[in-house]
């Protein structure tokens, strides 16, 4: 047995993580990585300390004759109730996140761009073209939100196909076997600059989605036209969703299969309280929405509920996450 099996096999016997045994011999976890996929071995001083933390002689670190030995009492029960990660498991997880993440992407930009054969319509009302009066064009946009946010509905429960693949890594604790980790450290480095351009590309996208309904408020344009600058903002986040939406995806992913027992991990902990208040919270808006908007039939103003509604969203996961710390 070579000393990177031997590195392996001891410390998960311990059941310390690649982390946990960085810290103890004072170097990086891509140093112990690295020694486990025998891309390199340790220095004399970093053997005689792996030796004693191991409880074992450097001639059995060095040595490949020295490849037998007893089980640490610590917690070698520990180790053996975690599923071993395979590469063909993390790729196919990887690519189950992609998935979804492009399905859900589809659902949001049709539940995002639902209201805009309604602007669309309102406006044709202002102008007189195509023959629209106010409540024709009300009708048509209602019933255009009502199919779309359907299909969006269809696009979200497709999703649960793909459970099977993702629960391992997203709910349960586990470790990689042996060369996951070196793989998947390399593809999320090569990966960082491709996600860090659609990051800034859908940020950017974002900021600027609401300057042609400022300037058109400013320039004191006319309702049609105010109408029409809307169905610019919401393309212009449904184009920031679709560019973000499935580059976060995939780098998630690739630090979910990095980071071993990812179910502890607060970051998972936020992003399902998250989807829960989402879940509940933007179809509540919609109805609000509709209903201020058709009881008033001022449909010039209630689109004010869209950013508003958008900077409060911020504000309840802010609030939820500080209620969650004092608990």
């Amino acid at each position: 047995m070579i000393l990177a099996d031997k590195i392996i096999k001891l410390r998960k016997q311990l059941g310390w993580s690649q982390e946990e045994l960085a810290e103890k011999v004072n170097v990086s976890r891509q140093s112990v990585s690295k020694w486990e996929s025998a891309s390199s071995i340790p220095d004399l001083n970093r053997i005689i300390m792996l030796a004693e933390l191991f409880e074992v002689s450097t001639d059995f670190l060095l040595k490949d004759e020295h490849d037998t030995f007893e089980p640490s009492s610590q917690s070698s029960h520990q180790d053996a109730n975690l599923h071993q990660v395979t590469i063909e498991e993390a790729t196919r997880y990887v690519a189950s996140k992609i998935e979804v993440a492009n399905i859900n992407t589809k659902g949001a930009i049709l539940c995002v761009c639902s209201v805009v054969p309604l602007f669309f319509f309102l406006a044709m009302a202002e102008t007189g073209r195509m023959g629209m009066t106010g409540d024709i064009a009300a009708a048509a946009g209602v019933v255009a939100i009502l199919v779309l946010v359907s299909i969006a509905v269809s696009f979200f429960l497709k999703t649960n196909q793909f459970d099977k693949d993702i629960e391992l890594i997203d709910n349960e604790k586990f470790e990689l076997s042996y060369g996951v980790h070196s793989v998947f450290q390399e593809k999320l480095e090569s990966y960082k600059p491709a996600y860090n351009r659609r990051l800034s590309i859908g940020i950017f996208l974002f900021i600027i989605s609401f300057v042609p309904l400022m300037l058109g408020a400013i320039l004191n344009c006319q309702s049609d036209t105010i109408l029409m600058l809307m169905v610019v903002l919401m393309i212009m986040i449904s184009t920031g969703i679709f560019v973000v939406s499935p580059a976060s995806a995939t780098f998630d992913a690739y630090n979910n299969i990095l980071k071993e027992s990812f179910a502890n991990k607060e970051k998972s902990k936020r992003a399902k309280r998250a989807e829960k208040l989402a879940a509940f919270y933007w179809p509540l808006l919609v109805a609000v929405y509709l209903g201020w908007s058709l009881w008033t039939m001022n449909w010039g103003i209630t689109w004010i509920v869209w950013p508003v509604g958008s900077v409060l969203y911020a504000a309840l996961l802010g609030l939820m996450e500080l209620f969650e710390k004092e608990d």
